[in-house]
């Protein structure tokens, strides 16, 4: 069961991460499990909280002055929801998310967006941290491929698909800093 006061955390749900420079990206159903989400949790009155990128570099997608700052169709606050601009990868740094937390006596925090190993994992640890009970909604988040470097191969630079980083990012956080759930899981909850 989730609490009558768990909040709906939405990281970063901005039509930046649609920028090709990003790469190959998985779950590509994602904002369709956040828009579920997002309605259930306006249904049961459930606290939303929409959290927003603001790049403090002019070249990034999410510098407040391109059209990837907005937020996505998915996912566009309603009047009277809260949104936090951040400038850091976790929501909890520089912004007022704690205190506002605390003060509404919420202790639950359900965390979607984008991306799964970079906002997402860094809100959900730090929210775990913090001693919030902490879930991430697989579905609801995703993640793009990367290139590593790694110095003691032949073959230096390794492609990660998406998927592999999606899961190991996952895996790392659950049980650890959050409970990992499954929308459909998360509905049935509610």
């Amino acid at each position: 069961m989730i609490p009558k006061n768990a909040v709906l955390l939405l990281v970063d749900v901005q039509k930046g991460h649609d920028d090709p420079k990003y790469g190959r990206r998985n779950n590509p159903h994602a904002e369709e499990r956040i828009a579920e989400l997002l309605a259930a949790w306006r249904a049961s009155h459930r606290p939303v909280i929409h959290v927003q990128h603001a790049s403090r570099w002019q070249t990034s997608p999410f510098h407040p002055t391109h059209p990837g700052h907005a937020f996505k169709e998915s996912a566009v606050p309603r009047p009277g929801e809260t949104v936090i601009v951040k400038n850091e990868s976790s929501a909890f740094i520089g912004t007022p998310l704690e205190s506002m937390l605390r003060k509404q006596g919420i202790d639950t925090v359900v965390v979607v967006g984008m991306t799964t190993p970079h906002c997402v994992a860094t809100t959900a640890r730090m929210a775990g941290n913090l001693g919030f009970k902490t879930y991430i909604v697989a579905d609801a988040t995703a993640a793009n491929d990367g290139t590593v470097d790694w110095s003691w191969s032949e073959d230096r630079a390794k492609d990660v698909d998406p998927e592999l980083v999606h899961a190991i990012s996952l895996a790392t956080m659950h049980s650890e800093f959050a409970t990992v759930v499954h929308s459909r899981d998360l509905l049935s909850a509610l």
